[in-house]
């Protein structure tokens, strides 16, 4: 009884809260913008700006940044980064545009932080934009969620089975917004392959192709000196800490750099882009919230292609290079369908031109998936890539780094996400965090 009596005193307040400010303005006959954090959490008022904070200020942080510092609903306040040079470059990014299009010659109220926690802490800030390497993708998409920040978070989401599921109960617990950066979903070339392949205009799918990059590996680059101005324990984070590198961490960053190919923080290319194709298999196979139940490997144990596996309805899907690039084929008993970033195709080519020639010129859109992310933090609706497709479609790409890996057949359950009868496999689902404090 007394909890209820305490939970009734602080709705009173908020109503009372929100009461007053409504009262005040309609008196003084205004029209007032309130920040959100005044009105409670949850609250999302229509004019309100939404204040972004950036954790991972290199490469994707800066394209990210790009992608929202034009938006007039949102507005980015803060960034946290373990580079000293990179919150630096931040600043002046993103303090340099919003100073051109207020005209003025300095903007300064763009704020940095070596620990991400500390960006947290702010009460101003409405949701976070997590682009730091996949090893820190489960743990800060936590915390911030527990601050009662949502969430944009670059795939792949998670680098663990278990990270994955956390994440998903977060996000019911915390009751947050969760974007993943899978943004092909909103290109309008895969919706429509989406559509064509749900439609049955190829009959029956029988078989998905899927090329992606190799498996991960085992971090093997030499030693290097740590330079100066990065704090390295903190790279690491909740991973053993590795010895340096440039190729996985370069201060200058003129291509994305390659930890993405180790185990320890990434999940080889075939995650990488896994997450973006594999992604699009599950959806137009109406897979979003499952996966494959069997994963069979290729008999070569040094083979990085060539990985079968099959969906509960017989459907496979095959990691294989089929010649196209990164890209996926649906074959099915009345056609097949082609569809990466740089095509989508047909046969027979009347499957998909039964639109007319208008079809090409609709298939240059590539919507916006970061204007998706922003409506749903005010609709207080799950965005179109949510948190449980991001977690099955990253869970896809682990089980199957794990088979290659193991090199034998393994049968998964996705609704316990065990495997059956395989110890060490299931082991493999989660990792030991380091204390890095």
């Amino acid at each position: 009884m007394k909890e209820v009596k305490e939970e009734t005193v602080q709705t009173n307040k908020s109503i009372s809260r929100r009461n007053f400010i409504r009262n005040t303005a309609m008196a003084t006959g205004l029209i007032t913008i309130v920040p959100r954090h005044v009105l409670g959490r949850g609250f999302t008022s229509p004019n309100d700006k939404i204040n972004l904070g950036y954790i991972g200020l290199g490469k994707q942080g800066g394209i990210l940044a790009n992608k929202f510092i034009s938006n007039t609903v949102a507005q980015i306040v803060a960034g946290a980064e373990v580079w000293s040079s990179k919150r630096e470059g931040f600043k002046e990014l993103v303090g340099q545009y919003y100073a051109e299009k207020k005209g003025l010659s300095r903007y300064d109220t763009v704020t940095t932080y070596l620990n991400y926690q500390e960006l947290l802490e702010r009460k101003d800030i409405d949701g976070v934009v997590i682009a730091t390497p996949d090893h820190w993708h489960a743990k800060q998409s936590i915390d911030a969620m527990k601050s009662g920040k949502d969430v944009f978070c670059e795939k792949p989401m998670t680098n663990t089975i278990k990270d994955g599921r956390d994440m998903v109960n977060a996000l019911k617990k915390y009751d947050r917004v969760l974007q993943v950066g899978s943004m092909q979903r909103s290109w309008e070339r895969f919706i429509k392959a989406n559509e064509i392949v749900k439609s049955g205009k190829l009959g029956d799918i029988k078989k998905v192709l899927v090329n992606v990059g190799d498996p991960y590996r085992s971090y093997d680059l030499p030693f290097q000196e740590t330079p100066e101005g990065v704090d390295w324990n903190l790279w690491c984070g909740p991973v053993p800490l590795i010895h340096y590198h440039d190729t996985i961490a370069p201060e200058v960053v003129k291509t994305y750099p390659a930890w993405r190919d180790f185990k320890e923080i990434g999940g080889g290319r075939l995650a990488d882009w896994g997450t973006h194709m594999f992604d699009i298999a599950q959806w137009c196979l109406g897979m979003d919230r499952t996966g494959p139940v069997s994963f069979i490997p290729p008999k070569d144990p040094k083979a990085t292609r060539g990985l079968r596996m099959f969906y509960e309805n017989g459907i496979e899907l095959v990691h294989e290079d089929f010649g196209r690039g990164w890209a996926v084929r649906f074959i099915g008993s009345e056609g097949s369908l082609d569809v990466s970033r740089s095509f989508l195709e047909t046969t027979p080519s009347s499957i998909l031109m039964s639109n007319g020639d208008h079809t090409k010129e609709l298939l240059k859109d590539q919507g916006n998936h970061y204007q998706n992310w922003l409506d749903s933090i005010k609709t207080r609706q799950q965005p179109i890539c949510d948190v449980e497709i991001g977690h099955r479609s990253a869970s896809l790409c682990h089980v199957a780094n794990i088979a290659y890996e193991l090199n034998r057949p393994l049968q998964w359950n996705p609704v316990t996400e065990k495997f059956k009868d395989d110890r060490e496999a299931n082991k493999m689902r989660k990792r030991k965090k380091r204390n890095y404090a």
